[in-house]
């Protein structure tokens, strides 16, 4: 599959973001959410280049990718973009994914 330059955020995604986001920055240093924000642009970069190389969920009709121990990505991969489809923090009931 050729690269895809495209990627297009739900509404959900982007507001668990925000909420990883305050977290850090109630919790963590500016050093540390530099390094984790750096790993997320690194990780949108694979998946643009090897969206199929990532395993499809047992949750939802997506492909996943486990960006840290609390955080997973999971995405729709079409022709010409991929669809970011949230952001979950790994500490919640995966039930709430459906």
């Amino acid at each position: 599959m050729k690269n895809i330059s495209k990627v297009i955020w739900s509404v959900e995604a982007v507001e668990n973001l925000e909420r990883i986001i305050q977290y850090l920055q109630e919790n963590w240093t500016e050093k540390e959410i530099k390094k984790f924000l750096k790993k997320l642009e690194k990780t949108i970069s694979i998946i643009k280049k090897q969206p199929l190389s990532f395993p499809k969920s047992q949750y939802i009709e997506a492909r996943k990718l486990v960006l840290s121990k609390q955080t997973t990505i999971f995405y729709k991969v079409y022709a010409d973009a991929i669809y970011i489809v949230t952001i979950f923090d790994s500490r919640q009931n995966p039930e709430n994914l459906k």
